[in-house]
């Protein structure tokens, strides 16, 4: 019988979140080169808006050392973002867990900055109370390898699923002959090396159609 480690993600059963994705935060982050978390946090959001997958994006001290939201996530998720009056996990502030519980998904595919607080607190919280969390390492970010490796374990640990964003986009997609599955393929392309292999198949459309 399926239990939640072998279920898996679809357009319908998932809602994204993307926590603390300040400019201060990010300026801090270590374990990953600023460029590479750039597309994958593109990836990511990009992967949500086109699968039709609702997101809560949230912010911590908006006003302060941590800085705004990056606008790169809020172009591609739009502009509402909860601003938390002070709590460090994200799970204790109730607008967070109401826009969360208000989408009805049990799947929570999250991200944030940095990885051992700001996405560990809240996805210990969520499993706690019966969620299937889905923990996007390389779309989060931390100090350094030592302290994102230790929170790797630790979630892992929780039954948090650690996976990464190009994974998720895969299991959402499913299958390349459904209506999302170019589409998706596309983002998969845009901010991959998949990009090659994606347009050289492009290319050779006209070439298909012209022989047929």
């Amino acid at each position: 019988m399926p239990n939640k480690f072998s279920e898996f993600l679809t357009p319908d059963n998932a809602v994204l979140a993307m926590i603390d994705h300040q400019t201060g935060l990010l300026a801090s982050v270590r374990d990953i080169l600023p460029e590479t978390l750039r597309k994958n946090i593109n990836g990511l959001t990009n992967m949500a808006k086109t699968a039709g997958i609702p997101s809560v994006v949230t912010a911590s001290l908006s006003e302060g050392p941590n800085g705004p939201v990056s606008f790169e996530i809020t172009d591609v998720l739009g502009n509402d973002v909860i601003n938390r009056a002070g709590e460090i996990n994200a799970w204790d502030s109730p607008e967070f867990k109401a826009a969360i519980e208000a989408t009805g998904r049990k799947k929570i595919i999250m991200a944030g900055i940095v990885t051992d607080v700001c996405l560990l607190f809240p996805a210990l919280s969520a499993v706690a109370e019966g969620y299937d969390v889905y923990a996007v390492v390389d779309a989060s970010g931390t100090w350094d390898e030592v302290t994102r490796d230790a929170t790797m374990l630790r979630m892992s640990q929780a039954g948090v699923k650690v996976t990464t964003w190009a994974s998720v986009l895969a299991e959402v997609m499913n299958d390349w002959r459904s209506n999302k599955g170019y589409p998706l393929g596309g983002v998969l392309g845009d901010h991959t090396a998949y990009g090659l292999v994606y347009e050289s198949y492009l290319a050779l459309q006209p070439l298909k159609q012209t022989e047929a």
